[in-house]
């Protein structure tokens, strides 16, 4: 395991270079100057000039480029255009909101995607079953945002029962944070569920099927007992690879829904340094992205050692 383990760091390493390496490429292919941008339409060429002098934009690409990495290997991720701070202490502000919204939308994912997907399985063709897949194609169907609109209006708008926006630390207030990402939370979690749902459903029906629960049935077990600990166990197996899918697609997920319900989180400002071309923090932003996601594959090789002890990493 200890060397599958360094391999696998070993290959992360080398994506997350090919992954600054192409998203530095892709900034400096984007039209637009940052130094017009922050200047002013307005602004005097000498005073964009000057921007771009401070920033290094009037640089060659690859002095430009060797000078990232170079600050990249300290651990400096540069300095924000348009923020007038450091890209790191940009990320770690907005990272926790982020993290707390993925995390609360992760939970409700997984709880309401499995139950829904062992269910619909246990009453296949019933109309418990088709209710179900109906609501999971809606789900997968509908997009995010036009969910959350939705519910701006239902819960916040009409009923004033949730805030329509905006974000509360759990410092602050508990429940204020708590109120504060359910609505964001359910419109970004409605698509995975309804995804969970389906691969749950298609797994759990492929394995009641299989002949040890079969011979489970046929000693007399439980139904509770062979569909908990026989069956959902190897249901658990493809299920996991879907599980870490779902996480990361909830954190890219963030950037519309972040927008939508006004949360300052690593996602929107991704979307805001998008519009005002600050390269920067948007590579750093990319960066950090790539780390999660690819972290997040690790734990689910991992998980499967501990899941079907059949699985070694030597």
């Amino acid at each position: 395991m200890g060397r599958y383990l360094a391999g696998r760091l070993l290959s992360t390493l080398i994506v997350l270079v090919i992954v600054s390496f192409i998203s530095f490429c892709i900034m400096q292919m984007v039209p637009g100057d940052p130094a017009l941008v922050m200047a002013g339409a307005a602004a005097p060429a000498d005073e964009v000039q000057r921007i771009r002098e401070q920033f290094g934009l009037d640089q060659p690409f690859h002095v430009q480029m060797l000078r990232w990495y170079a600050g990249l290997i300290q651990g400096d991720l540069g300095q924000s255009i348009t923020l007038s701070r450091s890209v790191v202490a940009a990320i770690i502000e907005r990272l926790p909101s982020t993290v707390a919204l993925a995390c609360f939308a992760f939970v409700l994912t997984l709880v309401f995607g499995l139950v829904a997907g062992v269910a619909a399985a246990l009453k296949q063709d019933s109309w418990i079953d088709h209710a179900i897949m109906t609501l999971a194609v809606v789900g997968v169907s509908v997009p995010s945002f036009w969910i959350g609109l939705i519910m701006i209006i239902g819960f916040a708008v009409m009923v004033d029962w949730l805030p329509a926006g905006g974000y509360i630390t759990i410092a602050e207030s508990p429940g204020g944070w708590f109120r504060s990402l359910i609505l964001p939370s359910i419109a970004l979690a409605l698509l995975q569920m309804g995804l969970l749902a389906r691969i749950t459903r298609a797994s759990m029906i492929e394995v009641l099927r299989q002949d040890f629960v079969r011979t489970a049935q046929a000693k007399g077990l439980p139904r509770w007992l062979v569909v908990g600990k026989h069956a959902f166990m190897n249901v658990m197996i493809p299920v996991v690879t879907v599980i870490g899918i779902v996480f990361s697609l909830l954190l890219s997920g963030s950037v519309v829904i972040e927008t939508v319900f006004s949360i300052p989180g690593l996602g929107r400002l991704m979307a805001t340094s998008i519009v005002t071309r600050d390269y920067p923090v948007i590579q750093g932003a990319l960066l950090i992205t790539a780390a999660m996601f690819v972290l997040i594959n690790l734990a689910v090789d991992v998980l499967y050692a501990y899941l079907d002890p059949r699985i070694h990493y030597d």
